[in-house]
């Protein structure tokens, strides 16, 4: 085995316990535990996680709202961290920041999964997670962290930009001079996408219920945005995109789910594309003959392959974007305090985990 620096023999890692308390709803525990660092196999490598983000999977799964928990799993799919060891000699990505793949079965299929697709942190199929100081993991599935992030803002990335690449830019195939309206602006993914789009130069126009978010939605370069709490939302849109002399909406971002594709039908363009990628507000889509005959389409969009990571991660190097973070932790110590932040749903971009304080080479990234 080849090393950079001493090994530990044991992590500390934030580990799904089944909830003994007879209370509903049920929220499991997640209980800081000491664990053996196994030995490294040949293609193996051992990243030391300097920083872990929330999604909200992890809080549904702690609600036991997930399909395939796996208690005694480590929680978090997201991290970013230094290759500290390798199973292989001479490993070129010893010291090297990277980031972990955050799923496993899809490597670069462009329209599915090659094989049984899962998602790191909590689950029955792999019982690795990020919220650990180390873990071990296959070499090619890590990606080598863009010079520009620190590894606070990389570990923002991996989840929500696999999710907004494949929603934004491969299904909603956005182009530059494009109309987007992205939905529930505030979240991780929802984030994503509206910096991958203006990066890409579309106009984008976005959804909230809260007008503090529209207004930093507008700072990241959103053209306006409307508060979804009114029932003529649709009607308010589409007298914003004529005030700024466009027609119609080209492609729809959206992770409400519900009556989306009929709200919006009337500002969508013939052969309009609407990207489902969540269900929040309802778990079933409607479609009428009306969008049939204006060959309006509507797709369904989970995460994405590796490559589609990769081609994001790209992007991003290129466009240099750095990923919104609402709050920075400190310590594996205070990762109840994340999980309290996305009960509430205040915030604005991701939750992060500071896990280790002296990260080489790490800088604050500028929004």
């Amino acid at each position: 085995m080849a090393a950079a620096v001493q090994i530990p023999k044991s992590t500390k890692a934030l580990v799904l316990r089944k909830s003994t308390q007879a209370t509903q709803p049920v929220y499991h525990n997640a209980v800081l535990e000491e664990r053996p660092i196994p030995a490294l196999k040949p293609g193996q490598v051992l990243v030391r996680i300097y920083a872990a983000a929330f999604n909200h999977r992890d809080h549904w799964i702690r609600k036991g709202l997930y399909p395939g928990i796996g208690f005694g799993s480590v929680l978090g799919g997201d991290g970013a961290g230094v290759v500290v060891a390798s199973g292989d000699k001479d490993d070129s990505l010893l010291r090297r920041r990277v980031f972990l793949v955050p799923m496993r079965g899809w490597e670069r299929d462009p329209e599915a999964p090659e094989s049984f697709f899962h998602i790191l942190g909590g689950g029955k199929a792999n019982p690795l997670g990020t919220f650990a100081e180390y873990v071990v993991v296959e070499r090619d599935q890590v990606i080598p962290t863009p010079d520009h992030l620190d590894d606070v803002h990389a570990a923002a990335w991996p989840i929500g930009a696999v999710t907004a690449w494949r929603a934004t830019m491969v299904n909603g195939a956005v182009k530059p001079g494009d109309n987007v309206l992205i939905t529930g602006i505030g979240g991780g993914v929802a984030l994503v996408a509206l910096q991958l789009c203006v990066a890409r130069g579309a106009d984008v126009y976005v959804t909230s219920g809260s007008q503090e978010k529209i207004r930093k939605a507008v700072e990241l370069g959103a053209k306006g945005g409307v508060s979804y709490k009114a029932d003529d939302w649709p009607v308010q849109l589409g007298a914003l995109l004529k005030k700024n002399g466009a027609s119609h909406l080209n492609v729809v971002i959206d992770a409400g789910g519900g009556d989306i594709l009929g709200k919006t039908s009337g500002i969508l363009k013939a052969g309009g594309r609407v990207v489902v990628f969540g269900m929040h507000t309802s778990p079933k889509v409607s479609m009428t003959m009306r969008e049939v005959l204006k060959n309006q389409k509507l797709f369904g969009s989970t995460m994405g392959s590796k490559q589609d990571l990769i081609d994001a991660t790209q992007f991003m190097a290129q466009h240099r974007i750095v990923p919104i973070v609402s709050d920075v932790l400190d310590g594996l110590e205070s990762a109840e305090q994340g999980f309290q932040i996305l009960e509430h749903g205040d915030h604005f971009g991701k939750v992060v985990i500071r896990i280790v304080s002296d990260s080489p080479n790490t800088f604050h990234a500028k929004l």
